[in-house]
């Protein structure tokens, strides 16, 4: 069976249950507290979102993402398939984006496939789904699967922050692979969305604790989630900040 996290009192009662399969996972919620749930729009339109903003800061995506769905309102999978590549283009996307967008488009039109039906499906099935998909990598289907679907079980085993969480978490003597990943969360089975959901909440956690982070800063979490285009993660580059001498906030290094 299928779990789902459409609400707050869903995602509570899975970290409390996982809590008590794993009492690893105790210390763990101690530090980070309770998640709060975070819900995407599901369908073609939060799968777009979720590929306009790929390899860029929160505040470019949502601008172009901005732009994209006010110029296509309402959104559906149909305006964008017809639409020109040039007009895609002045909005901001990118010529691969505009590529992935109308592949997922004429799928969709072709009833080829049919995203909600993944809600439903074991999470490592519709995660193969997605990633077959032109232009769709394990991030982006993770992300979806999660947010967009809420599905219960769905696992960002790439995920940078997951994994440095629990290196530290689960006292592990280094980062572990996707690979390694795979077996860690096998325990958390059926619920290992929700393990995701607090794995990140620690990671964040831990890492104001230790001044890498600060109280406000949102967006470098995001970006330590998301693995450079066709390069090995290197989660270093991806975390290491510097203090501005003038407004004393961290800042990413570019």
């Amino acid at each position: 069976m299928t779990v789902h996290l459409n609400t707050q009192a869903d995602l509570e009662e899975a970290i409390q249950a996982l809590v008590k399969l794993d009492p690893r996972l105790g210390p763990v919620l101690d530090i980070a507290g309770m998640p709060s749930l975070r819900r995407r729009e599901p369908g073609f339109a939060g799968l777009a979102a979720i590929i306009c903003g790929q390899q860029l800061s929160t505040s470019a995506a949502a601008a172009i993402w901005g732009r994209v769905s006010t110029a296509f309102n309402p959104f559906d999978h149909e305006k964008l398939k017809s639409a020109r590549a040039d007009r895609l283009g002045r909005l901001g996307l990118s010529a691969a984006k505009i590529k992935t967008l109308k592949f997922i488009a004429r799928e969709l039109s072709e009833e080829r496939l049919n995203l909600d039906v993944l809600a439903e499906e074991d999470a490592d099935a519709a995660h193969a789904t997605l990633t077959k998909l032109h232009g769709i990598g394990p991030w982006t289907a993770d992300i979806y699967l999660l947010f967009c679907l809420g599905h219960g079980d769905a696992w960002p085993a790439g995920d940078l922050a997951v994994q440095e969480a629990m290196r530290i978490g689960l006292g592990l003597k280094s980062r572990p692979t996707v690979k390694e990943m795979q077996p860690l969360a096998e325990p958390w089975r059926p619920l290992r969305g929700a393990a995701a959901h607090l794995w990140w909440l620690y990671y964040r956690a831990v890492k104001k604790r230790e001044g890498v982070l600060s109280s406000d800063d949102k967006a470098t979490t995001k970006a330590a989630t998301k693995p450079a285009s066709g390069k090995k993660p290197v989660l270093n580059k991806a975390l290491v900040a510097k203090k501005s001498s003038a407004k004393g906030k961290i800042t990413p290094r570019k």
